[in-house]
């Protein structure tokens, strides 16, 4: 488990995110989640993959992530897939919602993080990727390696 900031604790991440998408803007929102749920989140068994969140009636959820049963948990387990609703301040809700009704605009959870106990969701704002903009930022990064790479070896000798 990675540490963000001092009393955070990142339990699962989206790596694919940063890939597929361009972030345009990030959120920190609570999420409901049942007991089970939980003990299966500090385990880091969740799966970030193909989820989103959407505003529906005024409320925001987060649907298809997959937070996998708890093996102790026997009857009092979760549905894995259930829809969990987000928590978020009115003020910054009504700002979102402006932003995400532009076009081509989706909100991605890129992390579940426990923040002094309390589970949290990093939400972005994002703009999916052209194959050319995933090929020119893979190249970027391989571009990156290669000037640390040489840095370093210059330093060596």
């Amino acid at each position: 488990m990675a540490e963000a900031k001092s009393g955070d604790r990142i339990a699962v991440q989206n790596r694919r995110a940063r890939h597929e998408y361009h972030v345009l803007d990030t959120w920190e929102a609570g999420i409901v989640l049942q007991g089970t749920e939980v003990k299966s989140l500090r385990d880091g068994k969740a799966n970030l993959q193909d989820s989103f969140a959407r505003l529906d009636r005024g409320e925001l959820w987060l649907y298809n992530l997959h937070i996998s049963p708890y093996e102790m948990g026997n009857r009092f387990n979760h549905d894995p897939l259930r829809p969990r609703k987000l928590l978020m301040h009115r003020s910054e809700l009504r700002r979102l919602v402006g932003q995400v009704e532009q076009k081509g605009l989706t909100l991605v959870p890129l992390d579940l993080h426990f923040s002094h106990g309390i589970a949290k969701v990093k939400l972005a704002l994002v703009r999916g990727k052209q194959l050319h903009d995933k090929r020119e930022s893979l190249k970027e990064r391989a571009d990156q390696r290669d000037v640390e790479r040489a840095y370093k070896n210059r330093d060596d000798a």
